[in-house]
């Protein structure tokens, strides 16, 4: 089996041309990407374990789906802090180390921030919806429910 040497620039990232236009991009879901710590569940470890197979793919970034902190009703697209990993995925740290290791090998990362919405969960919706003269208030769009109904269809 032949191995490429593990710190080179992908080929795809020289030249003139915006690095996006070219890049070869790998989306990766945590949680069933790789367990790490054997909990059963995808994590930062894991995936830190298998850069060298993601350098053997010739990648040149890494689409990160969401690893902050979420109550997970939405797979983790209703963050509750944006300030911090879900547990279940590791720690701050574990994110620090695997952003070092891809850019040793060359690696971008893009990180799949939700910033149109939040969790119920999140501080910024639980001050909102505190009072009605709330500054945080209008951070949100707050309706009256139809005819005495729920105030959208999502039941």
């Amino acid at each position: 089996m032949t191995t490429l040497p593990l710190s080179t620039r992908p080929a795809s990232l020289a030249g003139d041309d915006p690095w996006w236009k070219g890049a070869v991009v790998y989306q990766i879901y945590p949680r069933s990407f790789a367990d790490g710590n054997g909990d059963g569940i995808g994590d930062l470890r894991g995936i830190i374990d298998r850069i060298d197979h993601l350098v053997r793919l010739g990648i040149d970034v890494v689409w990160l789906s969401p690893v902050y902190a979420s109550p997970q009703d939405d797979n983790g697209y209703d963050i509750s802090d944006y300030f911090a990993v879900h547990p279940a995925f590791g720690t701050l740290d574990d994110l620090d180390e695997l952003i070092a290791v891809l850019h040793h090998h060359g690696i971008r990362l893009v990180m799949d921030l939700v910033v149109n919405h939040t969790s119920d969960e999140h501080a910024w919706f639980q001050e909102s919806r505190s009072s009605l003269d709330n500054p945080k208030r209008d951070w949100y769009i707050w309706r009256d429910p139809r005819d005495g109904g729920a105030p959208n269809n999502w039941g």
